[in-house]
């Protein structure tokens, strides 16, 4: 009886109840009943707590709450090894079914084929570049270098680093990208075996061979074929090829230096070519050649003496490949790089490295917007208005003219001729898309565009349009908000204007007017507006000295600007490709035609402006005098840097844009350099080589007949231009309105800029045979804004 009731009292929470005491004591105690009370009163508050649970639903028999109950510790701890045995067993059974297949078709040698927009054969590069040398053929110190740069534990690890793999699968799943800590053997694995596709199943793929290849084949083996298997630019792949391309040597004859720089470039072939590299460029590829030096020395490979004494390799020149020369070249590597750009926005490959070996594996046909027709004019204006005049036996400087031109479709954005250079065998990098020279006074119709765009006022709340009036006296401070902000540019030849309507400040192209105008807009505004159009402004910082064109820009960037302009505002960006086949990978090319970046009014505005730069400008001698302009209406911009470094004229007709762009370069040493004396002239302005160069192609292929369908009331192709004359008879009065200047200031400046402002502006249209252009340029001011001073429209 006592322990089933002690087992019942267990069972109800309660206690075993109190003995039954002997006769002898006294009945009806309080103390003999008052553990029975106490006990069960906690039984029954117990049983009242587990029912008003249960009335909740939130507790179970044992009083704990359903999530407590169903993630236990136990369960939590069961379910994470069930989870390791089931990935265990998926990976396993992946291990069992993937086998090291045979090199796929990526790596079997092919031919890419490029034509003209009409279908017609343009090139084909029918033989790779590649040579397999074994390891008995490369220095034991070379072949270091490539482990020291991207996999130090090579010689220890099983092949596969799972920290790396799992981080670049997550990347791929959350589409981040590409993400580095691949071994020797999983990027031979990738270029070899498989695609360089940034999906989840290559990855897996990759680990399971990587894993399979380790244990079958031996590190020498892997090794070997990394190296002789890996892209390493100018078109070269395998070492054999890279020691030949950059160093003129055999692998075999390779120093531990020239290998650490060819080891160093892997990692961004493009990026690290000594010949086209970037001033960062450089620098990153030589802090990577000292990190693959210092790594043998930390392995022991390399002797800490003898690492000290190394020094930078640079790499010879690069030579084209065969069937390149002439324009081929630059046409077939301007296409690549844009089909490579695109293979990484659609997500096909990782980064434009890998993209670069995709399309140089071949098995490509890409057709090009180049018209066989224009780009052959393009050529003959070139050797007819500059090439043959060069002579570098009689004068050095001749050797270091280079020319670069684009020309674009401005209502599709083709690319329908491009010029590189005179040619690919004798200068490898492309004129037509360098970006390291100063776009110069063709900057200033973006800054118009920009007051235009935004609706921008001058100092005093005037707006500012085509018939705004601006001192345009030389080495004129420029002011913000009534303070000088530290930069006076100079106007070439340093005359000076003193009042003009911003419509002859465009034809005349003086530097005083714009660098206030410029701070009028903000230049912020400015840059931005640029990026809309066309140039890459993204990572520059705002600063007066920007309104002359102090940027870098290629001719194809200057065209695509022009092209916006051409088309009402409406973005343009180029593209030299018309479409592209390949039986492994689908490309998408977007719509060189974008969104309105600018108004209509604004864009149409600029360009009339532009005409009056051709009529009563700085191109007339060369464009509005030209026997061959058979009435066609032309808008344009002539530009000159400071140095006369580089010399520009970008301009168009309603259905043709063309950028024409002149650069300083060393012969020796590739340095920009000026270009005075350069085929007997004093100076090379915009409106001599380049216009001349872009007249003599324009008018042979542009239509005749059109006009410009302008929605606008202001500027040189809707009203009469402004005169010299007219320009300055107001300015006695209202000068001191809108520029902000004090009287002091204004009263010498009037006196000076009369007399030299008049006698150019009537003298070249008295005698149309001598451009104002080829005046000896004044001494510049040296702007403390810009180490490079001022510029020269």
């Amino acid at each position: 009886m006592g322990r089933a009731e002690d087992r019942r009292a267990r069972r109800r929470g309660g206690r075993r109840p109190a003995p039954t005491r002997s006769s002898a004591a006294p009945t009806g105690s309080s103390a003999q009943e008052e553990p029975v009370t106490v006990v069960g009163g906690r039984a029954a508050a117990r049983r009242a707590a587990r029912g008003r649970g249960r009335a909740k639903g939130k507790a179970g028999k044992d009083g704990r709450s359903l999530i407590r109950r169903m993630f236990t510790w136990k369960k939590i701890v069961g379910a994470f090894f069930g989870m390791c045995l089931l990935g265990m067993g998926a990976f396993i059974a992946l291990y069992m079914m993937i086998g090291i297949p045979k090199g796929n078709a990526d790596a079997t040698l092919q031919s890419n084929v490029y034509q003209y927009s009409d279908g017609s054969l343009m090139t084909r590069d029918g033989q790779r570049n590649r040579e397999i040398v074994g390891l008995d053929k490369i220095p034991k110190s070379v072949q270091r270098t490539f482990v020291a740069a991207e996999n130090k534990t090579f010689y220890k690890d099983n092949g596969v680093d799972l920290r790396g793999t799992a981080r670049g699968l997550l990347n791929t799943l959350s589409g981040k990208g590409a993400q580095g800590g691949s071994t020797i053997t999983q990027q031979y694995v990738k270029n070899y075996y498989l695609t360089q596709n940034q999906t989840v199943t290559r990855k897996l793929k990759e680990l399971v061979i990587s894993l399979k290849l380790d244990r079958e084949k031996s590190k020498d083996y892997i090794l070997a074929g990394y190296i002789n298997t890996s892209y390493y630019g100018r078109g070269a792949y395998g070492i054999q090829a890279a020691a030949q391309a950059y160093y003129r040597v055999d692998a075999q004859d390779l120093s531990v230096e020239q290998g650490a720089y060819l080891a160093a470039l892997l990692q961004a072939p493009n990026q690290y070519d000594w010949a086209i590299a970037s001033d960062t460029g450089k620098k990153l590829v030589k802090a990577r050649w000292n990190y693959v030096l210092d790594n043998m020395v930390e392995e022991g490979w390399l002797d800490k003496a003898k690492r000290a004494r190394t020094t930078f390799p640079t790499p010879k020149p690069p030579k084209a490949a065969p069937g390149m020369g002439g324009q081929t070249g630059y046409l077939v590597n301007a296409a690549n790089n844009q089909l490579a750009r695109q293979l990484v926005a659609q997500g096909t490959a990782d980064n434009v490295n890998d993209a670069l070996t995709m399309v140089n594996q071949g098995g490509w046909t890409i057709t090009l917007s180049i018209d066989k027709k224009k780009q052959a004019a393009l050529e003959k204006a070139a050797k007819s208005q500059l090439t043959s005049k060069l002579d570098p036996k009689k004068r050095s400087v001749d050797a270091d003219v280079q020319a670069g031109a684009v020309s674009v479709n401005p209502k599709n954005g083709a690319v329908v001729a491009m010029y590189g250079g005179q040619d690919y065998y004798k200068h490898y990098r492309n004129n037509a898309t360098r970006t390291d020279y100063q776009p110069a006074s063709t900057f200033k119709p973006v800054i118009l565009a920009a007051a235009l765009d935004g609706g921008a006022q001058t100092q005093t709340g005037k707006p500012i349009t085509a018939g705004t009036m601006y001192d345009g006296t030389s080495r004129r401070p420029v002011v913000d908000n009534g303070t000088k902000v530290g930069f006076a540019p100079e106007n070439e030849d340093n005359a000076s204007y003193g009042e003009i309507t911003v419509q002859t400040a465009m034809n005349k192209s003086v530097n005083s007017v714009f660098a206030q105008m410029g701070v009028d807009v903000g230049m912020k505004k400015v840059l931005k507006v640029g990026g809309d159009l066309g140039m890459d402004t993204s990572k520059l910082n705002a600063r007066p000295a920007q309104t002359l064109g102090t940027m870098g820009a290629s001719p194809l960037q200057m065209a695509g600007v022009y092209a916006t302009l051409d088309n009402h505002g409406k973005k343009v960006t180029p593209t030299i490709i018309k479409s592209v086949e390949n039986s492994r990978h689908q490309v998408d090319l977007p719509n060189p035609i974008g969104d309105q970046v600018i108004s209509r009014e604004a864009a149409d505005t600029v360009t009339s402006v532009l005409t009056g730069v051709v009529d009563d400008g700085t191109a007339r001698v060369s464009v509005r005098n030209n026997a061959e302009r058979d009435g066609r209406k032309v808008a344009g911009k002539t530009g000159t840097s400071d140095e006369n470094r580089s010399a520009w004229f970008s301009g168009y007709t309603p259905d043709l844009v063309t950028s024409v762009g002149l650069f300083g370069e060393s012969k020796k040493s590739g340095a920009q350099v000026s270009m005075h004396g350069a085929a007997g002239l004093p100076r090379v302005n915009g409106g001599g080589f380049p216009a001349q160069i872009w007249a003599a192609y324009t008018f042979g292929v542009s239509r005749t007949g059109l006009k410009f369908d302008l929605d606008t009331t202001q500027g040189a192709a809707v009203r009469p231009t402004y005169s010299q004359t007219p320009s300055r008879t107001p300015s006695q009065t209202p000068s001191r309105t809108p520029t902000s200047e004090s009287p002091t200031s204004q009263t010498p400046s009037r006196t000076p800029s009369r007399t030299p402002s008049q006698t150019p502006s009537q003298s070249p249209s008295q005698s149309p045979s001598q451009s104002p252009s080829e005046t000896p340029s004044g001494g510049g001011v040296q702007n403390p804004l810009d180490p490079n001073g001022g510029q020269q429209p």
